[in-house]
């Protein structure tokens, strides 16, 4: 992955590879991520997404390859990777035995975090992940929304810059991975820098600035949402006419856009390849000079499983047998 002249880069990953006996689980995987961005990892169960993130992140050795985090490179200083990340896995490390405040006690007190400056983070972090109602809740009373948002603010106690997110939504039903997904919004504002493992399509489009597909190992796709989707082909205008009777008249005037038409009598749309807003544009003036009615008229991208498929040629949610050696790869 390639970045912008004069970004700071917080994250590196450089030719990294993991082989298990006969098994290479991570096959040179390499990309860069600038300061302050999201990178979006996607790929299904298996991929390598995990252990890639276990390697940068001091869990697992490499066995070839590096990677440098806000500077520090995993084999050469892996106390300074640890003190400049933190890191959310798929299953939350909090003691359920203990309230929402005592575990940000104890793992302060890991960090060596003086008692007052330790009060003053735990009170904040509770109120920007809204959970300082149930702060002197056990954990074990939170629902699993409540349980992820307390995983996070554990792992931002050390005010981090740069974060590790192994599948943060997992589990979670779509109203709180919407409350999640602003949390998260909101630590990239404040200038962290995100690297999220994900297999949910939508998860990685509304959150990446970029995104590395993976697959078997290998980085076989990078680049924007938006220019990930326009590999995967050319986007579509769709046409739904108000009155099915208006569809020749309407098929003869965007012969003029394209003279690719798929017409569908019984839905009254007209469907034709376009090159972006401009081609919509084009249409609604034609349609509005002709006095044709429309009930709708939208530009359809193709969609990141769409990317995946015409990629891999399965979809992006493998099959759960397919998990990763070092712990459950998505």
């Amino acid at each position: 992955m390639t970045s912008r002249p004069g970004d700071t880069i917080a994250v590196e990953a450089i030719d990294l590879v993991k082989r298990f006996d006969d098994f290479t689980a991570v096959d040179g995987i390499s990309f860069a991520v600038p300061a302050g961005t999201v990178l979006g990892m996607l790929g299904p169960n298996g991929a390598g997404k995990t252990t890639t993130v276990r390697m940068m992140t001091t869990l697992s050795t490499p066995t070839s390859g590096t990677a440098r985090i806000n500077g520090f490179d995993v084999l050469e200083n892996p106390a300074g990777v640890r003190r400049s990340m933190g890191l959310t896995g798929q299953a939350a490390t909090v003691d359920e035995l203990l309230t929402g405040r005592e575990n940000m006690a104890m793992i302060g007190g890991l960090y060596g975090i003086g008692r007052r400056e330790l009060r003053r983070r735990t009170e904040d972090l509770l109120a920007q992940f809204s959970l300082t109602d149930a702060g002197d809740k056990t954990v074990r009373e939170y629902s699993g929304g409540m349980r992820r948002r307390i995983d996070l603010a554990v792992s931002l106690l050390a005010s981090p810059p740069v974060l590790f997110l192994d599948e943060p939504t997992t589990g979670l039903d779509p109203h709180s991975r919407n409350e999640l997904w602003d949390v998260l919004r909101g630590l990239v504002d404040g200038g962290t820098t995100l690297i999220l493992t994900t297999q949910y399509l939508e998860e990685a489009d509304q959150l990446a600035d970029r995104i590395v597909v993976i697959d078997a190992g290998r980085i076989i796709a990078e680049g924007t949402p938006l220019e990930l989707k326009t590999q995967a082909g050319a986007a579509s205008l769709v046409t739904t006419l108000t009155h099915a009777a208006d569809l020749p008249s309407a098929h003869a005037l965007l012969a003029e856009v394209s003279d690719e038409i798929f017409v569908d009598d019984h839905a009254r749309t007209l469907t034709l390849p376009a090159g972006g807003l401009s081609d919509l544009t084009r249409v609604a003036q034609l349609l509005d000079r002709s006095a044709i009615a429309v009930d709708d008229l939208s530009l359809s991208r193709p969609s990141l499983d769409d990317v995946f498929l015409s990629l891999t040629g399965h979809r992006a949610v493998a099959d759960e047998s397919s998990a990763d050696l070092e712990g459950v790869d998505a």
